[in-house]
């Protein structure tokens, strides 16, 4: 038998491997875990009824235009129907994106630390990742950003609030930067936590996309609401934009399972602002405690929080694991720790007052 492989593409060698959040152990003694940015919460009302409705006809082909969530989403947002795609979740709207706009050649730039899969899912494509630090303070260096923009620049990733910092960009300093931006390069504004946020000055992507044809703005069912198992999400953009995800985007990949959970989970309103409400009122617990013991903590307006531990990253991590919490470590940089159940964030807790003591 030959030996001969089949050839692949070049680019795709030494492309890392997204590393998904690591699992509470099956019956060991880990309890919660803190590693993916979930909801704790259960569905929101209404969720389970449309996805057992659903699921009673799966042996049918969903919806491939997403009609009727197409539909909730123009009103909530007040956009056209014809200015929205949706996807397997933010990412997969992500991907859509890079295969829309580049490819060998091209340029895309974004801030790092950021959300793991920006490297991933531009070397796929074939572009060449423009990774620009983030500032001292974790936050993106849209300045720098700007100065890093060629005649090859296809598209650029703010990730708002960022993926793992927890940091923001606010109203002024991003529309600085969007007027610095040549009209015919892509910014896409990645609003996975979008909920979460509580600092007035953090604006809406939807305010920038209105009048820049160049702004899109991803969107997510997977956090705030909840249905990450059901891989969901969406973008917002100008016609040329969304008309090209669409194109890309897998036939039948948003199952009706996903689509009608989606639909009643944007009908549950006032329950999904008192989750959230709950969440981010014990984000700044976890803040406020975790700075009276010492550490140094970036604001967070997601639902997590960030700590740099450079080389005790691997430490802090085995020790969180072994008082029962599991939380998401980068080596040699830090850990992102997402806000659970009060329990499993006072045990979070209780490991930072000792490991700090020992730094």
């Amino acid at each position: 038998m030959s030996e001969t492989s089949p050839k692949l593409r070049a680019e795709l060698e030494g492309i890392p491997t997204y590393k998904p959040g690591k699992p509470a152990a099956a019956g060991g003694p880990v309890a919660y875990k803190l590693s993916s940015n979930e909801n704790p919460y259960p569905p929101l009302p209404g969720v389970m009824e449309a996805v057992t409705s659903a699921a009673s006809s799966f042996n049918r082909y969903p919806d491939m235009a997403c009609t009727s969530l197409m539909e909730e989403l123009s009103e909530r947002f007040a956009v056209p129907v014809s200015h929205l795609a949706t996807g397997t979740g933010s990412v997969g709207v992500a991907q859509q994106l890079l295969q829309a706009t580049s490819g060998p050649g091209d340029e895309v730039i974004y801030a790092w630390r950021s959300f793991e899969a920006y490297p991933i899912i531009t070397r796929i494509s074939g572009a060449t990742a423009v990774q620009v630090p983030l500032t001292p303070g974790d936050v993106h260096d849209l300045d720098a950003m700007a100065e890093a923009i060629t005649e090859r620049t296809r598209l650029i990733f703010v990730c708002n609030p960022n993926n793992p910092t927890g940091t923001v960009v606010r109203r002024a300093e991003l529309k600085r930067f969007l007027d610095r931006v040549p009209r015919d390069v892509l910014v896409v504004i990645d609003e996975a936590y979008r909920e979460f946020i509580r600092d007035p000055e953090v604006p809406d992507g939807v305010e920038f996309y209105r009048d820049r044809p160049n702004v899109c703005v991803l969107r997510t069912f997977s956090k705030a609401y909840g249905l990450a198992g059901l891989r969901i999400g969406f973008a917002i953009a100008h016609e040329p934009v969304a008309a090209a995800l669409r194109k890309t985007a897998v036939p039948f990949g948003v199952s009706q399972v996903a689509q009608d959970a989606a639909i009643a989970s944007l009908r549950a309103e006032d329950e999904l602002i008192g989750r959230v409400g709950s969440l981010v009122c014990e984000r700044n617990r976890v803040m406020e405690a975790l700075r009276a013991q010492g550490w140094k903590v970036p604001e967070s307006q997601a639902n997590f929080v960030w700590l740099r531990l450079g080389e005790r990253t691997t430490a802090f991590a085995q020790a969180c694991e072994q008082a029962g919490v599991v939380v998401r470590p980068f080596l040699g940089e830090g850990v992102r720790v997402t806000v659970g159940e009060a329990e499993a964030n006072d045990i979070f807790l209780k490991v930072t007052e000792a490991f700090y003591k020992e730094l």
